[in-house]
């Protein structure tokens, strides 16, 4: 019998208890292998819902600087898929039941291996994965391995997202849908644009998979803004800008009074 995705379960349970989700983003090896890990089991045990594991790579095309950074210097440290991989099976041994989505460009897991990296993804314990440079048109194969192996395959929505756009990827939506909200690459912006909420609004017209708004999310008003109208936020860059400025022994401390502070809490 096929066990329940964690994904599933947790926006599900959100859901009905009326609130929404946070979701944080760490590359896999940065500030290095082992701290990375500590930092992603330490935020999921203080408020964050879900988590995002960053695969570093070369051209990181949806990225805006802080994340290339990270990637960039995790790279040069020798880190590849399958060290993101061994990264969830030490979360998961460590009792993280919380989901964890693989977040990477296509080249790395094509080399790799679609049936190989789906696969042993789902050994590892990963619930989600997230390929920002496949569309879905060109999502046949890997969207069929996801299936089989109980991961959800996570697609785009944009801002410059038609009407008909949106409802085919409404059609191929699994887990929930990921709301780009900047024109733009990542990165921690002042203000969250007022259009995205209709953004929201419109894909909600077409299904009702949860929808999960990330890019320049950066601080609590953001959060709270967000809850208004999605099922939650992910944060990226500004957590790395609190991670890199902090001194070596006190990075996984950092993360932690960084979530904590998106949620309201001390």
């Amino acid at each position: 019998m096929t066990v329940s995705n964690r994904l599933d379960q947790t926006l599900s349970n959100a859901r009905a208890e009326g609130r929404n989700v946070l979701s944080p983003y760490i590359t896999v090896g940065f500030p290095d292998v082992p701290t990375s890990v500590d930092i992603a089991e330490a935020i999921l045990r203080n408020g964050g819902d879900l988590l995002e594991v960053g695969v570093p790579f070369s051209d990181p095309m949806a990225d805006g600087p802080t994340v290339q950074k990270t990637s960039f210097h995790a790279l040069q440290h020798g880190v590849s898929v399958g060290t993101c991989l061994d990264a969830v099976r030490q979360l998961r041994s460590r009792g993280i039941d919380s989901p964890l989505m693989l977040m990477g460009y296509f080249n790395p897991f094509l080399k790799y291996g679609l049936q190989d990296l789906v696969r042993d993804a789902a050994d590892a314990g990963v619930d989600g994965l997230i390929v920002p440079d496949l569309p879905p048109e060109e999502s046949t194969e890997l969207e069929a391995l996801c299936a089989e192996n109980n991961i959800h395959q996570i697609h785009f929505v944009a801002l410059t997202s038609t009407d008909e756009r949106i409802k085919y990827i409404s059609s191929h939506a699994s887990g929930f849908i990921y709301c780009v909200a900047v024109l733009g690459v990542t990165g921690a912006r002042q203000d969250i644009r007022a259009d995205v909420a209709e953004l929201v609004g419109r894909v909600r017209q077409h299904t009702d998979v949860p929808v999960i708004q990330g890019f320049g999310v950066s601080s609590k008003e953001h959060i709270d803004a967000i809850a208004a109208y999605a099922d939650g936020a992910i944060v990226a860059s500004a957590m790395f800008d609190a991670i890199e400025h902090a001194p070596a022994d006190q990075k996984v401390q950092a993360a932690v009074d960084f979530v904590k502070g998106l949620k309201g809490r001390r």
